[in-house]
């Protein structure tokens, strides 16, 4: 017989699991990063129960060879109060730093109106989270509050319990050093 703990660690797991699917689906070299996070429910309990802190979401690149980033997701901001949206750059040496893109992050209305709540920002040079990483990733930075519980509870970006969540990184007017 399992037991509960053994349960516990197997629905932990399985939520692991289910992020890496989750990155391998969504894997891209656009510029452009669309997730699902589907169970919004669940995730958001577990998040209140420190069983699971943020959802990473799948590495993603501008270009085959650029800065190399990920999606971040915090359910439990603002002491439980809001949705954090965040994003990462992860190391590489080769690139030239700080990191100087324009970056936007969505939450993408799902009615037929299509009016995304968006956020966009440059990023600070003197912060440490657009230095060249000297781990495998920087902190992650962007809008940590970007979404009340209460204002995303029966609203238009949350539809049969699953939210979507994009970050455009544009770099073609990146500024000059």
């Amino acid at each position: 017989m399992a037991t509960v703990q053994q349960v516990g660690v197997h629905d932990i797991r399985l939520a692991e699991m289910d992020v890496r699917f989750q990155c391998l689906e969504t894997a891209n070299y656009e510029g452009v990063l669309i997730w699902k996070v589907a169970d919004y429910a669940r995730r958001r309990r577990e998040s209140f129960n420190d069983m699971v802190s943020s959802i990473r979401v799948s590495t993603h690149q501008p270009s085959l060879y650029g800065y190399k980033m990920c999606g971040c997701l915090y359910m439990n901001m603002g002491r439980g109060t809001h949705l954090s949206l965040l994003f990462a750059l992860m190391f590489d040496a080769l690139l030239e730093w700080p990191f100087r893109a324009k970056v936007t992050l969505s939450l993408l209305d799902q009615s037929p109106a299509r009016r995304d709540l968006s956020d966009t920002f440059r990023p600070d040079p003197t912060s440490s989270s657009f230095r060249r990483p000297s781990t495998e990733m920087n902190i992650a930075s962007g809008c940590p509050m970007f979404i009340s519980h209460q204002e995303l509870q029966n609203s238009r970006f949350l539809k049969e319990d699953t939210i979507y969540m994009k970050v455009v990184v544009d770099t073609t007017d990146m500024e000059p050093r």
